[in-house]
Protein backbone atom coordinates (compact mmCIF):
# COMPACT_ATOMS: atom_id res chain seq x y z
CA UNK A 1 0.00 0.00 0.00
CA UNK A 2 1.20 3.42 -0.95
CA UNK A 3 1.71 5.84 2.50
CA UNK A 4 0.10 8.67 1.76
CA UNK A 5 -0.63 11.93 3.76
CA UNK A 6 -4.19 12.39 3.85
CA UNK A 7 -4.53 16.27 3.73
CA UNK A 8 -3.53 17.92 0.24
CA UNK A 9 -0.84 19.27 -0.29
CA UNK A 10 0.24 15.30 -0.26
CA UNK A 11 3.71 12.94 -1.13
CA UNK A 12 3.84 10.23 -3.83
CA UNK A 13 5.43 9.16 -7.39
CA UNK A 14 6.82 6.80 -9.55
CA UNK A 15 9.45 4.18 -9.72
CA UNK A 16 12.06 4.53 -12.47
CA UNK A 17 10.81 3.69 -16.07
CA UNK A 18 13.39 1.40 -17.80
CA UNK A 19 14.17 3.12 -20.99
CA UNK A 20 16.41 0.87 -23.15
CA UNK A 21 17.19 0.96 -26.40
CA UNK A 22 15.20 -1.13 -29.36
CA UNK A 23 15.94 -3.87 -31.07
CA UNK A 24 12.83 -3.97 -33.15
CA UNK A 25 12.95 -3.90 -37.04
CA UNK A 26 12.35 0.06 -38.02
CA UNK A 27 8.17 0.74 -38.45
CA UNK A 28 7.26 2.91 -41.16
CA UNK A 29 4.15 5.38 -40.17
CA UNK A 30 2.98 4.16 -43.56
CA UNK A 31 2.94 0.53 -42.43
CA UNK A 32 0.53 1.77 -39.38
CA UNK A 33 -1.68 4.22 -41.12
CA UNK A 34 -2.68 1.87 -44.22
CA UNK A 35 -2.76 -1.30 -41.80
CA UNK A 36 -6.28 -3.46 -41.65
CA UNK A 37 -7.59 -4.07 -37.77
CA UNK A 38 -9.35 -6.57 -39.38
CA UNK A 39 -6.28 -9.01 -40.28
CA UNK A 40 -5.47 -9.41 -36.26
CA UNK A 41 -6.41 -12.78 -35.23
CA UNK A 42 -5.99 -14.04 -38.14
CA UNK A 43 -1.80 -13.52 -38.95
CA UNK A 44 0.37 -14.09 -36.20
CA UNK A 45 2.50 -10.78 -35.06
CA UNK A 46 6.47 -11.36 -35.14
CA UNK A 47 7.41 -11.94 -31.42
CA UNK A 48 9.23 -9.33 -30.76
CA UNK A 49 8.56 -6.73 -33.55
CA UNK A 50 5.30 -3.72 -33.08
CA UNK A 51 2.78 -5.13 -35.23
CA UNK A 52 1.35 -2.27 -37.34
CA UNK A 53 -2.06 -3.49 -37.63
CA UNK A 54 -2.04 -3.36 -33.27
CA UNK A 55 -0.70 -0.42 -32.89
CA UNK A 56 -3.58 0.71 -35.13
CA UNK A 57 -5.97 -1.19 -32.78
CA UNK A 58 -4.48 -0.06 -29.75
CA UNK A 59 -4.85 4.03 -31.09
CA UNK A 60 -8.47 3.43 -32.18
CA UNK A 61 -9.38 1.92 -28.93
CA UNK A 62 -7.51 4.88 -27.21
CA UNK A 63 -9.64 7.31 -29.11
CA UNK A 64 -12.55 5.69 -27.97
CA UNK A 65 -12.26 5.87 -24.52
CA UNK A 66 -11.28 2.14 -23.95
CA UNK A 67 -7.48 2.22 -23.07
CA UNK A 68 -5.14 -0.27 -23.93
CA UNK A 69 -2.63 1.12 -21.30
CA UNK A 70 1.06 1.06 -23.07
CA UNK A 71 0.64 1.15 -27.13
CA UNK A 72 3.06 -1.58 -27.88
CA UNK A 73 1.80 -3.11 -31.16
CA UNK A 74 1.84 -6.66 -28.69
CA UNK A 75 -1.88 -7.80 -29.12
CA UNK A 76 -1.80 -8.59 -25.09
CA UNK A 77 -4.06 -8.83 -22.31
CA UNK A 78 -4.32 -5.23 -21.89
CA UNK A 79 -5.04 -5.17 -25.28
CA UNK A 80 -8.23 -7.74 -25.28
CA UNK A 81 -9.70 -5.92 -22.34
CA UNK A 82 -9.65 -2.53 -24.19
CA UNK A 83 -11.81 -4.43 -26.87
CA UNK A 84 -13.90 -5.49 -24.01
CA UNK A 85 -14.37 -2.29 -22.80
CA UNK A 86 -14.87 -0.84 -25.98
CA UNK A 87 -17.57 -3.82 -26.44
CA UNK A 88 -19.12 -2.53 -23.21
CA UNK A 89 -19.49 1.04 -24.08
CA UNK A 90 -21.03 0.52 -27.36
CA UNK A 91 -24.00 -2.23 -25.67
CA UNK A 92 -22.23 -4.88 -27.45
CA UNK A 93 -21.92 -8.73 -26.57
CA UNK A 94 -18.76 -8.49 -23.79
CA UNK A 95 -16.43 -11.58 -25.64
CA UNK A 96 -13.16 -9.09 -25.90
CA UNK A 97 -13.23 -11.08 -29.12
CA UNK A 98 -12.47 -8.29 -32.00
CA UNK A 99 -15.11 -9.29 -34.47
CA UNK A 100 -16.48 -7.34 -37.73
CA UNK A 101 -18.83 -5.32 -35.85
CA UNK A 102 -16.29 -4.08 -33.35
CA UNK A 103 -13.49 -3.42 -36.25
CA UNK A 104 -16.24 -1.60 -38.40
CA UNK A 105 -17.40 1.06 -34.93
CA UNK A 106 -13.11 1.55 -34.19
CA UNK A 107 -11.77 2.72 -37.65
CA UNK A 108 -11.82 5.85 -38.84
CA UNK A 109 -9.99 7.96 -41.58
CA UNK A 110 -7.55 10.05 -39.24
CA UNK A 111 -4.06 9.28 -39.55
CA UNK A 112 -2.89 7.30 -36.44
CA UNK A 113 1.05 8.16 -37.05
CA UNK A 114 1.55 12.09 -37.37
CA UNK A 115 4.77 13.90 -37.07
CA UNK A 116 6.24 16.19 -34.19
CA UNK A 117 8.65 18.89 -33.68
CA UNK A 118 11.11 18.30 -30.80
CA UNK A 119 10.73 21.40 -28.86
CA UNK A 120 13.43 23.01 -26.20
CA UNK A 121 10.86 22.34 -23.78
CA UNK A 122 11.45 18.20 -24.44
CA UNK A 123 14.66 18.21 -23.20
CA UNK A 124 14.26 20.52 -20.23
CA UNK A 125 14.32 18.77 -16.97
CA UNK A 126 15.56 15.41 -17.85
CA UNK A 127 17.60 13.16 -15.38
CA UNK A 128 20.87 11.39 -15.54
CA UNK A 129 19.08 8.40 -13.83
CA UNK A 130 16.62 7.04 -10.97
CA UNK A 131 17.92 5.22 -8.55
CA UNK A 132 16.71 2.37 -7.35
CA UNK A 133 16.52 2.87 -3.55
CA UNK A 134 14.84 5.21 -1.76
CA UNK A 135 17.20 6.77 0.10
CA UNK A 136 19.31 7.95 -3.08
CA UNK A 137 15.60 9.02 -4.87
CA UNK A 138 15.07 10.96 -1.58
CA UNK A 139 18.12 12.97 -1.89
CA UNK A 140 17.31 13.90 -6.00
CA UNK A 141 15.25 17.12 -6.46
CA UNK A 142 13.04 16.00 -8.84
CA UNK A 143 12.32 12.32 -10.60
CA UNK A 144 11.85 13.37 -14.04
CA UNK A 145 11.98 11.86 -16.82
CA UNK A 146 15.69 10.57 -18.14
CA UNK A 147 15.41 11.30 -22.01
CA UNK A 148 13.42 13.27 -24.18
CA UNK A 149 12.49 9.82 -26.31
CA UNK A 150 10.76 8.46 -22.91
CA UNK A 151 8.89 11.62 -22.16
CA UNK A 152 7.83 11.53 -26.11
CA UNK A 153 6.60 7.96 -25.35
CA UNK A 154 4.43 8.55 -22.30
CA UNK A 155 3.39 11.98 -23.89
CA UNK A 156 1.89 9.82 -26.70
CA UNK A 157 1.20 6.63 -24.78
CA UNK A 158 3.28 4.60 -26.81
CA UNK A 159 6.07 2.04 -25.63
CA UNK A 160 9.72 3.08 -25.56
CA UNK A 161 10.81 -0.12 -27.98
CA UNK A 162 7.93 1.63 -30.66
CA UNK A 163 8.62 5.31 -30.96
CA UNK A 164 12.51 4.08 -30.98
CA UNK A 165 11.27 1.66 -34.20
CA UNK A 166 9.02 4.75 -35.55
CA UNK A 167 12.56 6.77 -35.27
CA UNK A 168 15.93 4.65 -35.12
CA UNK A 169 17.96 7.33 -36.13
CA UNK A 170 16.77 9.74 -34.40
CA UNK A 171 18.45 11.29 -31.34
CA UNK A 172 15.27 13.08 -30.19
CA UNK A 173 17.69 16.96 -30.19
CA UNK A 174 14.93 19.89 -30.43
CA UNK A 175 14.15 20.85 -33.62
CA UNK A 176 14.23 17.36 -34.94
CA UNK A 177 11.19 16.46 -36.31
CA UNK A 178 9.96 12.60 -35.51
CA UNK A 179 6.85 10.18 -36.28
CA UNK A 180 4.55 9.59 -32.93
CA UNK A 181 1.27 8.16 -33.02
CA UNK A 182 -2.15 10.28 -31.95
CA UNK A 183 -3.72 9.28 -29.60
CA UNK A 184 -6.43 11.77 -29.24
CA UNK A 185 -7.54 14.47 -26.80
CA UNK A 186 -8.36 13.27 -22.99
CA UNK A 187 -12.00 12.20 -22.55
CA UNK A 188 -13.95 14.98 -21.26
CA UNK A 189 -16.74 14.03 -18.56
CA UNK A 190 -18.22 14.03 -15.32
CA UNK A 191 -17.57 10.54 -13.27
CA UNK A 192 -19.99 9.59 -10.76
CA UNK A 193 -18.94 5.89 -9.88
CA UNK A 194 -15.69 4.05 -10.13
CA UNK A 195 -15.90 0.75 -10.22
CA UNK A 196 -12.07 -1.17 -9.57
CA UNK A 197 -12.23 -4.61 -10.88
CA UNK A 198 -9.81 -6.86 -8.69
CA UNK A 199 -10.50 -10.22 -11.15
CA UNK A 200 -10.28 -8.17 -15.00
CA UNK A 201 -7.64 -5.60 -13.69
CA UNK A 202 -9.97 -2.89 -14.84
CA UNK A 203 -11.10 0.45 -13.65
CA UNK A 204 -14.38 1.46 -15.26
CA UNK A 205 -15.23 5.00 -14.96
CA UNK A 206 -19.56 5.33 -14.91
CA UNK A 207 -21.77 8.92 -15.93
CA UNK A 208 -24.35 9.85 -13.36
CA UNK A 209 -26.42 8.37 -16.34
CA UNK A 210 -25.22 4.56 -15.72
CA UNK A 211 -23.02 4.99 -19.19
CA UNK A 212 -19.77 3.99 -19.49
CA UNK A 213 -16.94 6.94 -19.94
CA UNK A 214 -13.75 5.39 -19.70
CA UNK A 215 -11.92 1.70 -19.20
CA UNK A 216 -8.44 1.31 -18.22
CA UNK A 217 -5.97 -1.22 -17.22
CA UNK A 218 -5.17 -1.27 -13.83
CA UNK A 219 -2.97 -3.13 -10.96
CA UNK A 220 -5.06 -3.22 -7.86
CA UNK A 221 -3.14 -4.76 -4.90
CA UNK A 222 -1.11 -7.78 -4.73
CA UNK A 223 -1.29 -11.34 -3.11
CA UNK A 224 0.81 -9.81 -0.17
CA UNK A 225 -0.82 -6.52 -0.35
CA UNK A 226 -4.14 -6.63 -1.20
CA UNK A 227 -6.59 -3.53 -2.29
CA UNK A 228 -9.58 -2.68 0.01
CA UNK A 229 -12.45 -4.07 0.31
CA UNK A 230 -16.29 -2.19 -0.37
CA UNK A 231 -17.28 1.29 -1.05
CA UNK A 232 -14.90 4.24 -0.49
CA UNK A 233 -14.76 7.83 -1.73
CA UNK A 234 -12.40 10.06 -3.73
CA UNK A 235 -10.98 12.57 -0.89
CA UNK A 236 -9.01 14.65 -3.32
CA UNK A 237 -6.82 15.03 -5.78
CA UNK A 238 -2.82 15.75 -6.06
CA UNK A 239 -0.88 16.31 -9.18
CA UNK A 240 2.44 16.04 -9.25
CA UNK A 241 2.76 14.71 -5.50
CA UNK A 242 5.64 14.08 -3.23
CA UNK A 243 6.11 10.75 -1.85
CA UNK A 244 6.20 9.96 2.04
CA UNK A 245 7.65 6.56 2.46
CA UNK A 246 6.86 5.35 6.14
CA UNK A 247 8.22 1.77 6.47
CA UNK A 248 6.70 1.01 9.74
CA UNK A 249 3.43 2.24 8.09
CA UNK A 250 3.51 0.23 5.38
CA UNK A 251 6.56 -1.51 3.04
CA UNK A 252 9.94 -2.13 3.42
CA UNK A 253 12.42 -0.93 0.66
CA UNK A 254 15.64 -2.32 0.57
CA UNK A 255 17.61 -0.79 4.22
CA UNK A 256 15.52 1.97 4.28
CA UNK A 257 14.52 2.33 8.02
CA UNK A 258 13.04 5.96 8.29
CA UNK A 259 10.78 8.06 7.01
CA UNK A 260 11.86 9.71 3.41
CA UNK A 261 10.22 12.40 1.48
CA UNK A 262 10.54 11.72 -1.70
CA UNK A 263 10.56 14.16 -4.51
CA UNK A 264 7.79 14.56 -7.55
CA UNK A 265 8.10 13.96 -10.83
CA UNK A 266 6.57 11.42 -13.43
CA UNK A 267 9.42 8.49 -12.52
CA UNK A 268 8.72 8.50 -8.87
CA UNK A 269 6.74 5.57 -6.92
CA UNK A 270 3.14 7.00 -7.83
CA UNK A 271 3.81 9.09 -10.66
CA UNK A 272 1.95 11.96 -12.22
CA UNK A 273 -1.13 11.84 -9.82
CA UNK A 274 -2.85 10.48 -6.71
CA UNK A 275 -6.57 9.97 -6.26
CA UNK A 276 -6.75 10.25 -2.50
CA UNK A 277 -9.52 7.76 -1.17
CA UNK A 278 -11.19 8.33 2.03
CA UNK A 279 -9.76 5.04 3.17
CA UNK A 280 -6.98 6.25 4.59
CA UNK A 281 -3.54 5.79 3.14
CA UNK A 282 -5.71 4.45 -0.51
CA UNK A 283 -5.40 5.71 -3.66
CA UNK A 284 -5.18 5.67 -7.55
CA UNK A 285 -2.07 6.79 -8.80
CA UNK A 286 0.30 6.68 -11.71
CA UNK A 287 3.63 4.39 -12.12
CA UNK A 288 6.62 5.10 -13.71
CA UNK A 289 6.72 1.83 -15.09
CA UNK A 290 3.53 1.76 -17.47
CA UNK A 291 4.56 -1.38 -19.06
CA UNK A 292 4.35 -3.02 -15.91
CA UNK A 293 0.55 -2.63 -15.95
CA UNK A 294 -2.01 -5.46 -14.17
CA UNK A 295 1.73 -7.38 -14.76
CA UNK A 296 3.24 -6.10 -11.55
CA UNK A 297 1.46 -6.06 -8.13
CA UNK A 298 0.90 -3.01 -6.34
CA UNK A 299 0.80 -2.13 -2.48
CA UNK A 300 -2.84 -2.21 -2.04
CA UNK A 301 -3.37 0.71 -4.19
CA UNK A 302 -5.04 1.21 -7.62
CA UNK A 303 -2.38 1.65 -10.08
CA UNK A 304 -2.84 3.21 -13.82
CA UNK A 305 -0.70 4.69 -16.48
CA UNK A 306 0.48 7.97 -16.03
CA UNK A 307 -1.89 9.48 -18.42
CA UNK A 308 -4.69 7.04 -17.52
CA UNK A 309 -4.96 8.48 -13.90
CA UNK A 310 -4.45 12.37 -15.56
CA UNK A 311 -7.60 11.54 -17.82
CA UNK A 312 -9.14 9.64 -14.63
CA UNK A 313 -8.27 12.89 -12.41
CA UNK A 314 -9.44 15.53 -15.11
CA UNK A 315 -13.10 13.75 -14.62
CA UNK A 316 -13.59 13.50 -10.71
CA UNK A 317 -14.21 15.63 -7.82
CA UNK A 318 -13.97 14.59 -3.73
CA UNK A 319 -17.19 12.28 -3.14
CA UNK A 320 -17.20 10.26 -6.24
CA UNK A 321 -18.01 6.54 -5.47
CA UNK A 322 -15.41 4.28 -5.77
CA UNK A 323 -16.55 0.45 -5.37
CA UNK A 324 -13.99 -2.39 -4.94
CA UNK A 325 -15.32 -5.32 -6.96
CA UNK A 326 -15.09 -9.06 -8.68
CA UNK A 327 -17.08 -9.23 -11.94
CA UNK A 328 -16.67 -10.55 -15.31
CA UNK A 329 -14.84 -8.50 -17.98
CA UNK A 330 -15.71 -4.75 -18.19
CA UNK A 331 -19.21 -5.77 -17.96
CA UNK A 332 -21.66 -2.84 -17.09
CA UNK A 333 -22.45 -2.23 -13.79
Amino acid sequence: MSSMKTALPMSLLALACSVGGAAARELRPEEINTASIASIGTEKPAPRDPDPAIVRLQVLLDRAGSSPGVIDGHYGDNAKKAVAGFEAMNNLPVDGRLDPEVASRLEGNAPIVESYVVSAEDAAGLVDKIPEDYGEKAKMQSLGYTSVAEKLSERFHMGIDLIHALNPASQFAPGDTVWVVNPGPPRQGKVKKIDADRRTGQVLAYAADGSLLAVYPATIGSQDNPAPSGKHKVKGVARMPVYRYDPKRNFKQGKNDKVLTIPKGPNGPVGTVWIDLTEPTYGIHGTPEPKLIDKVGSHGCVRLTNWDVEELAGMVKPGVMVDFVNRNPATPK
